[in-house]
């Protein structure tokens, strides 16, 4: 096996993403770029927060930490700095602001555990496992005030081997088996969008990401009686093995948005009781515009798969 510029190779068979297009290893700099990103990203915490706090609903934000935020000990000879991480700048600049309380912190939680039990990530992947995604969804069902169905731990689990995202760019790839829990028992998939219904009609469902849009509706007497609206990607996924999953399992209604932009016309439309952001840390590179249409998207979307679809006949 060999390491590049885009994985790194650390200690007992871990890697980590430190290139691509999101420059990750760069953004642990203490560079005026960084910090300008990180003030603008406060900016847009507050202005998410004081906006959605305008229609009465609570705002929480998420920041999913890299490898590299938490799993340091294990890097074995890449010099970075972790108190550099983006999240924990973030976090600690939101921390003296007004929209404290919209920051829900993933970065010292995961340190702290990372050493107890089960890795919190996959070793060949840059997303995490079942038991980081459980942690996470813990955090965050603290600070809503929620609490989660007792049982979810005991739900049933298969295990799937494959070659993960960062051990596919190794020669020869390596294999890694990951647990995956099947949570879904009582919330149950009330709609998908036009766009996610085409992907699965022709079992391309893993393709898709920006743009996926699912409803999920829980009846059971256990479920938090609110409704939450979630704009995530992969950690949290419109296939319910992730957060989204979690949360389905938890809430009364949990709408997920496959978007780090926000569709303020959707929230208003469905006017949620919790909006919560969640976003992968690697992801901070891009501010986003939060003038998302989910509909016009996905629109757009099924218009090139129509054009490419008529091209190849």
């Amino acid at each position: 096996m060999r390491s590049g510029d885009m994985v790194h190779i650390g200690r007992d068979g871990w890697l980590f993403l430190v290139g691509g297009t999101n420059r990750v290893r760069h953004q642990y700099r203490a560079s005026l770029p960084v910090a300008w990103r990180l003030w603008r990203w406060r900016r847009l915490v507050a202005r998410r927060t004081a906006r959605a706090a305008g229609l009465g609903i609570r705002c929480f934000h998420v920041v999913v930490p890299e490898k590299l935020s938490v799993y340091d000990d294990r890097l074995d000879g890449l010099a970075l700095d972790p108190a550099l991480s983006p999240a924990r700048r973030l976090g600690a600049g939101l921390a003296r602001s007004p929209a404290a309380g919209a920051w829900i912190d993933l970065v010292g939680p995961m340190r702290a555990a990372r050493d107890d039990g089960p890795p919190l990530y996959l070793r060949t992947d840059t997303h995490w496992s079942p038991e980081g995604c459980r942690l996470a969804f813990a955090a965050i069902m603290r600070a809503v005030g929620a609490t989660p169905p007792a049982d979810l731990a005991e739900r049933p689990s298969h295990d799937s081997e494959a070659v993960r995202d960062l051990g596919a760019k190794l020669d020869p790839p390596p294999r890694e088996t990951m647990r995956i829990p099947l949570v879904q028992r009582d919330a149950v998939r009330t709609y998908a969008s036009p766009l996610v219904a085409a992907y699965e009609a022709q079992g391309r469902a893993a393709d898709l990401h920006v743009g996926a849009h699912v409803v999920f509706r829980n009846e059971s007497p256990g479920a938090d009686p609110r409704t939450l609206m979630l704009f995530g990607d992969s950690c949290a996924h419109f296939t319910p093995i992730f957060l989204t999953g979690l949360l389905a399992e938890s809430f009364r209604e949990v709408h997920f948005v496959w978007s780090s932009s926000l569709d303020w016309g959707y929230v208003a439309r469905v006017r949620p009781h919790l909006l919560l952001v969640e976003m992968a840390e690697r992801f901070m590179t891009r501010l986003p515009a939060d003038r998302f249409d989910i509909e016009a998207a996905g629109a757009a979307r099924l218009a090139r798969m129509d054009a490419a679809a008529a091209v190849a006949i």
